[in-house]
């Protein structure tokens, strides 16, 4: 019995870190690129890992007047992509599309540039 109870252990504890996904601290710096579009307010991004979410913007930063925001963003994740999208005065771009799929670098940070509504 003493056997049988130890097997069982043993059995467990594998089975319960055996399935734990191993997680990396990524960081991506976004910039968006909104030159085409007029009267700018407002500029965030949307998306499937903490700290973003798909309920509210993630404010992004201008670094050129009228053209480009930027915003580094570092998580947890045990994924190799994450998805997002950019929202420009509360309209989502790529609207009926799929989402912008970001493949993290294996390097420390990942650099990732899009233009506003263009693959």
């Amino acid at each position: 019995m003493n056997n049988t109870v130890k097997l069982i252990v043993v059995v467990l504890l594998f089975a319960c870190t055996s399935c734990v996904q191993k997680t990396y601290k990524k960081t991506v710096v976004f910039t968006l690129d909104v030159s085409e579009i007029k009267n700018v307010k407002k500029v965030g991004i949307r998306g499937n890992d903490k700290p973003l979410s798909w309920d509210y913007d993630t404010e992004m930063k201008e670094i050129k007047k009228d053209t480009l925001y930027q915003v580094t963003i570092t998580g947890e994740t045990g994924f190799k992509f994450t998805e997002v999208k950019f929202v420009v005065n509360d309209t989502f771009e790529l609207q009926n599309e799929d989402n912008r799929r970001v493949i993290f670098s294996k390097k420390d940070t990942t650099f990732f540039k899009a233009k506003f509504n263009k693959r």
